[in-house]
C-alpha cells in the first residue's frame, strides 16, 4: 500500500474529488492549509505590490494498493494542472500495514 499525499491549488479541489471518485478513490482527507511558497513570487496590481508567498491550498491524503498508485497519481495531475506556478506537490510513501477498527481487517482489504 502507498500513501499518497498531494498539495493542490483549492480552486482546482472540486475537479480533483471527483475525478478521484471517478476512478473509484472513494476515500480520502482533506485539510485547507497554507504554506510558504517561492520568495520569488508576487505581484504588482495598480503599483501596490503583494505577497505570495502565503499560499492557500488544499492538502489530500490518499491510501491505495501499490497497483492503484500511478493511475490516482495520474487522475490528480490531470485535474489540477494548469500550467502555472503553484500547481502544488505530490508525496508517495510506503504504507505498513493498515487495520479497519470496526472490523479488525487488515491489509489492503481495510481499505476497499
Amino acid at each position: 500500500m502507498k500513501k499518497i499525499e498531494a498539495i493542490i491549488r483549492k480552486s482546482r479541489f472540486d475537479k480533483v474529488k471527483e475525478a478521484l471518485h471517478n476512478i473509484q478513490v472513494n476515500f480520502f482527507s482533506y485539510w485547507d492549509v497554507t504554506g510558504v511558497g517561492n520568495e520569488q513570487q508576487g505581484h504588482v496590481y495598480r503599483g501596490i505590490s503583494y505577497s505570495t508567498t502565503d499560499i492557500q491550498r488544499r492538502y489530500l491524503v490518499i491510501v491505495v494498493s501499490d497497483d492503484f498508485v500511478e493511475k490516482t497519481i495520474d487522475t490528480i495531475i490531470e485535474h489540477s494542472k494548469t500550467g502555472d506556478v503553484g500547481d502544488g506537490k505530490i508525496f508517495i510513501s510506503n504504507i505498513e500495514d493498515c487495520i479497519r477498527i470496526r472490523t479488525n481487517e487488515r491489509g489492503i482489504k481495510s481499505i476497499k
